[in-house]
């Protein structure tokens, strides 16, 4: 099993073993300033469901088998994922491809600006040429929550909801970003901003994360991960996992699916 965080300090080392496989998951893949054989994993128009009414919604099976086959990766790659905030799109595509079945990857640690910060070489090179991969998809189907099943939740409380968006969204002090809903928090969610499990775009240590879950005082259930559209529910997903192997999951609708299918429009 690799490690499910490395440091740029190792990918510099590893950066030509034949079984990596790079991938720039920026919103905005940059042509100017790039880590060398990284390729853009686009969330939002390739990695999506784009006939869906809501933002990244998790893709089928065979589409996401399917591009990641042009993209080069195989069933035995080791995938590398960052992103050039340093931790923000990376643990969304992580995640996913845990669901998908593939375990062979990796979030880079401060992402792009720490390899810069590092002074290791970046490229504007971005055609990178490989040969069709074999990858496989194996959906784990527990991984993802609907809109029904967290409804149900709520009346069952078999699963722990913790939402990352920001304490003012959660409390609907402050609005949200897609400005014809409203901000609030599904019932008997708990509040964890992503930013609190980040210091200065990289994840903070064990011990400071394992006391930031461990002040949320949580039971002992399977969590599900929310948060606007699926993508910042996965930085805490992933700060658990670095800590836990505690059952979680993602509600992939997130609080835009909630709020609409809510009617809590402004």
């Amino acid at each position: 099993m690799v490690d499910q965080l490395v440091s740029v300090q190792w990918l510099n080392k590893h950066l030509s073993d034949d079984n990596i496989v790079l991938l720039d998951a920026s919103a905005h893949f940059n042509t100017a300033s790039n880590i060398s054989g990284a390729q853009h994993f686009d969330i939002k128009n390739t990695f999506s469901d784009t006939k869906s009414a809501f933002p990244n919604t998790f893709p089928q099976p065979a589409h996401f088998e399917k591009e990641c086959q042009t993209l080069g990766i195989d069933s035995d790659s080791h995938i590398i994922v960052y992103d050039d905030k340093g931790i923000f799109t990376s643990p969304r595509v992580w995640w996913m491809f845990k669901t998908m079945g593939h375990h062979n990857v990796s979030v880079l640690d401060g992402g792009l600006p720490e390899w810069i910060a590092n002074n290791f070489p970046v490229t504007t090179i971005v055609k990178v040429k490989r040969s069709p991969g074999n990858f496989k998809a194996h959906l784990d189907e527990s991984a993802i929550k609907s809109y029904a099943q967290v409804v149900q939740n709520i009346t069952t409380s078999n699963c722990q909801l913790i939402d990352a968006r920001s304490s003012g969204r959660f409390n609907g002090t402050d609005p949200e970003p897609r400005t014809h809903i409203q901000s609030g928090h599904i019932k008997n969610s708990l509040n964890l901003p992503y930013t609190e499990v980040l210091d200065n775009g990289k994840f903070k240590s064990k011990k400071e994360l394992k006391l930031t879950f461990d002040n949320l005082n949580l039971a002992d259930t399977p969590i599900i991960f929310s948060c606007g559209s699926g993508i910042t529910a996965c930085i805490i997903l992933f700060a658990l996992a670095l800590i836990s192997d505690r059952e979680r999951s993602v509600y992939d609708g997130s609080w835009t699916e909630w709020a609409e299918k809510q009617e809590l429009f402004v």
